[in-house]
């Protein structure tokens, strides 16, 4: 049976009447007839008891009705879900992100996402740092990634979707604390706390870039395995001077 099939089955079934049935497929009567006949012998039963005057269900044919009724609401199902998802409104979007500061942007877009495009599934995954963030991206293990990088590879397709500034945090007692703005040349002289300095680390590549430029080589005394680890470090003054 295809769709065809079941539209015609349901209006004859419905009507009880040729040619009724006819005229709201917008079909003539004969095509019709030829429809159900065939739909029979595909079946191997009749579905209408017939005659000049009147057309009755057989048992067969009143059994067809709920299926058919069920088979045709999947296929509108099928239908309408192709079409959004060819329109963007389904379908499941992976991002990986990494960073604190994209935590509060993630949670904004999942909001907007959950209330402007309620079909769209959101798949999240936090990364340590973004360097993993972009991998998955580049082997197609995520469809968007959310970070911070100073070299973008050629094949991938970036957008600057928010600015921020690099800041040096200190413990709320250091000499520092309340300045407003501080050179990289000020800092020659502290112990510094870095993230690992593994492949394509922005921050820890950043630190020895200005430092370099400033004339000093950062005096790292510990490494942090995250952001989190490294301000709670901070904050507890470990080897504060």
């Amino acid at each position: 049976m295809d769709y065809d099939d079941l539209r015609a089955f349901l209006a004859v079934a419905e009507e009880l009447h040729f040619g009724r049935a006819a005229e709201r497929l917008h079909i003539a009567q004969p095509p019709l007839s030829r429809m159900i006949k065939q739909l029979e012998r595909k079946l191997g039963t009749r579905l209408f008891d017939r005659n000049t005057r009147s057309v009755r269900l057989t048992a067969s044919g009143a059994a067809l009705i709920a299926p058919a009724h069920e088979a045709l609401a999947g296929l509108r199902r099928a239908e309408a879900a192709v079409r959004s998802a060819e329109d963007g409104d389904t379908g499941i979007v992976r991002i990986a992100f990494a960073g604190i500061s994209t935590h509060r942007m993630i949670a904004r877009l999942a909001r907007a996402v959950h209330s402007k495009r309620p079909g769209i599934q959101l798949e999240l995954s936090s990364q340590n740092f973004a360097q993993p963030a972009l991998k998955r991206l580049l082997d197609d293990d995520t469809d968007i990634a959310l970070g911070r990088w100073d070299i973008i590879p050629t094949e991938v397709d970036a957008h600057v979707v928010q600015s921020d500034s690099l800041v040096m945090a200190v413990p709320d007692t250091h000499r520092l604390a309340d300045a407003g703005q501080v050179s990289i040349a000020a800092l020659a002289d502290e112990h510094f706390v870095s993230l690992p300095a593994h492949e394509g680390a922005v921050l820890p590549d950043r630190l020895r870039r200005l430092a370099h430029a400033a004339r000093f080589v950062p005096n790292i005394v510990q490494v942090a395995p995250d952001t989190q680890t490294a301000l709670a470090l901070v904050g507890a003054e470990v080897d504060a001077r």
